[in-house]
């Protein structure tokens, strides 16, 4: 059997993960997405299958500098205070098969920061 390839390795995990976490409308799922230019998350009730907030990359200012790092960090912050104008405190965090280390580490951070509990 020939070896998976990376993305084949982290939709496998993502699913793994998915049959364990749900989101509820108390306490939805954090999804997050990452890609080679940004990163995106979102707030889902998969009892009602509807995303409750979300925020991405291309939602912060033109003026930001930063690296993707600061950049992730800054979207788990806006992602808290989309959280917060839909009224949920507590969250699920779902990082999507991918590690929990820099870029999707620092979403958690800016998201807790923000003022988000998982």
């Amino acid at each position: 059997m020939p070896a998976l390839s990376v993305r084949e390795a982290r939709l496998r995990r993502h699913k793994r993960v998915r049959h364990k976490v749900l989101g509820t409308a108390d306490r939805p799922r954090l999804v997050v997405f990452r890609s080679n230019r940004g990163i995106t998350a979102q707030l889902v009730d998969d009892v009602e299958r509807k995303t409750i907030a979300a925020a991405g990359h291309g939602e912060l200012k033109k003026t930001f500098k930063g690296s993707k790092t600061e950049q992730a960090a800054e979207v788990g912050k806006l992602l808290a205070a989309a959280a917060k104008k839909a009224g949920v405190e507590s969250v699920v965090f779902d990082r999507g098969g991918y590690l929990y280390h820099g870029r999707v580490k620092a979403l958690a951070d800016g998201a807790r920061e923000g003022g988000l509990k998982f």
